[in-house]
């Protein structure tokens, strides 16, 4: 579960989404909008697979290139992060050039509660441009470190 989003709907993020789109000059397609609902939805991380999953009874069977370019997509505009270590997809709230995801997973229940790495930016070498960033830490979350 993730607790960026707490105080915003899923009407709010995915009309957001769409405004970011069209800002963009981007189309917010109704397919690209079912899977961005349903990243919304999952609440954490989710994989691609299982919005495919989820797609096909509505959406005439899309085939997995179909989910992973629009997952392409909405990285590309800040709206989702990769969590590399779960090889799945989280909505992102963060929307803002410069935002650097940093993430925290609990090894116990796969929990992941993401932040805003101001710092890492502001360290940068001279010239260098991040074209992206993943930090990803480790442990227990504090449910359950109390619970060991």
């Amino acid at each position: 579960m993730v607790h960026a989003h707490a105080d915003r709907t899923v009407a709010d993020q995915i009309n957001a989404a769409r405004k970011l789109c069209e800002n963009a000059g981007e189309r917010f397609t109704p397919l690209r909008a079912h899977i961005y609902e349903l990243i919304v939805r999952a609440g954490g991380p989710i994989k691609a697979y299982d919005l495919l999953d989820q797609l096909r009874p509505e959406r005439g069977s899309p085939k997995p290139p179909t989910v992973y370019r629009a997952l392409e997509f909405f990285a590309r505009l800040g709206l989702v992060h990769r969590v590399e270590a779960l090889n799945a997809y989280i909505a992102c709230d963060h929307s803002h050039p410069g935002h650097v995801a940093e993430f925290f997973i609990c090894e116990s229940c796969d929990e992941v509660e993401e932040r805003h790495a101001h710092d890492h930016v502001d360290c940068l070498p001279d010239g260098f441009v991040i074209n992206r960033s993943v930090i990803e830490h480790f442990g227990q979350c504090k449910d359950c470190a109390q619970a060991a």
